[in-house]
């Protein structure tokens, strides 16, 4: 069952080498897509950070309390998954990986469907 209402669209992409997260209870979502309600919100890609839209610079304080909500032993071993939309610009994808890099989330992993990439 999911946790987060999504705000934004989500097709992803394909991959062939695909592995699967050992621990789901240890990964944090940051969802990337256009929004779902696009009269209201626009059409560009948006960040959004459990059920909410968040600018980038709001990431960093997002990772501290999802540390925070974690016990202590397993903080070392979080994962961040990024899922993001296929059509999605990477300058949102590297700005949100910039903002990781300075919070110290260096476990990021990229959500796919498994198949041939077209």
């Amino acid at each position: 069952m999911r946790e987060v209402t999504l705000k934004v669209k989500m097709k992803l992409p394909t991959a062939t080498e695909v592995q699967k997260l050992e621990k789901k209870s240890l990964v944090s979502y940051i969802y990337i897509g256009p929004p779902t309600n696009a009269a209201m919100y626009g059409t560009e890609s948006r960040i959004q950070l459990n059920d909410q839209f968040a600018r980038v610079n709001e990431i960093p304080e997002f990772i501290a309390s999802e540390r925070e909500a974690r016990n202590e032993a397993d903080r070392p071993l979080l994962t961040t998954s990024l899922k993001v939309h296929n059509e999605t610009k990477m300058g949102v994808v590297t700005d949100v990986k910039q903002e990781l890099r300075k919070a110290g989330s260096f476990r990021i992993n990229y959500s796919t469907l498994k198949g041939i990439a077209k």
